[in-house]
């Protein structure tokens, strides 16, 4: 998971979603009225997917693993908990179904304070609850919204693991090409691939990497010394600064 910039809604999308919130006021604000009127809102739902595909990373990646198509229009607080939010903007994200249907659904953990236990990706960074262990293709929790998160939307699955895994095998071997090609001079030749590599499934490898923390010699035994040199170029070229330093 990854940071997301939630786009703006113009102002007939605006339009459009406030009176479908007032046709569920008016029919009891229910959680039936709610699901009545979102199933036949097609006209707001285009809108709707229209500025999420626009977000989205890559091709369409769902919000939450970034590696299935992103199909559904999720509403990350649930019809079931808040009718009324249906049509509301910043309650939506894109989603693959194995996510959404499979495993979240009506799932929305809170603390005894009633605050909200799932990372919302357009409104925090993940990478303050999760930490993602890219060799490993593993999340482990940094805080109690992460151990909900995980659990929540199932990212530890077996397929997520085993495509992190692929995904961190091809991100080092880019990452040396796109350094050797930087170092020749073939300043092009390196941006496409720089290109390349952001817009691929599993962005979160790319970013785990080059946010890791590790000091330069723990990094160069963990990732190996070739790809700690080229991490080091990465971060200076794009001016990433990694997690707890110099913050």
């Amino acid at each position: 998971m990854i940071p997301v910039r939630r786009a703006a809604a113009p102002q007939n999308t605006q339009t459009l979603l406030g009176r479908r919130t007032d046709a569920v006021r008016s029919a009891g604000a229910t959680t039936r009225a709610a699901r009545e009127e979102w199933r036949k809102a097609a006209t707001p739902k285009r809108h709707i997917r229209d500025l999420l595909r626009g977000m989205a990373h890559g091709a369409e990646r769902c919000m939450y693993c970034l590696d299935n198509l992103g199909t559904d229009i999720d509403h990350f607080q649930p019809i079931a908990v808040a009718p009324l939010r249906a049509f509301d903007w910043p309650n939506h994200l894109l989603a693959c179904s194995s996510c959404n249907s499979n495993h979240k659904r009506d799932e929305y953990p809170c603390d005894e304070a009633g605050n909200c236990l799932l990372v919302d990706p357009s409104t925090e960074d993940p990478a303050d609850h999760l930490l993602l262990l890219p060799a490993s293709g593993e999340y482990e929790a940094r805080t109690p919204k992460g151990v909900q998160t995980i659990r929540v939307f199932g990212l530890n699955r077996k397929d997520l693991v085993m495509g992190r895994q692929t995904a961190f095998v091809v991100c080092r071997s880019a990452l040396h090409d796109w350094h050797a090609l930087l170092r020749s001079g073939d300043t092009a030749g390196a941006a496409e691939i720089a290109r390349a590599l952001r817009l691929t499934p599993f962005a979160d490898v790319l970013r785990s990497l080059e946010r890791s923390a590790l000091p330069p010699a723990a990094e160069g035994a963990v990732f190996g010394m070739k790809t700690a040199a080229a991490l080091a170029e990465w971060r200076r070229t794009h001016r990433v600064i990694p997690d707890g330093i110099h913050r």
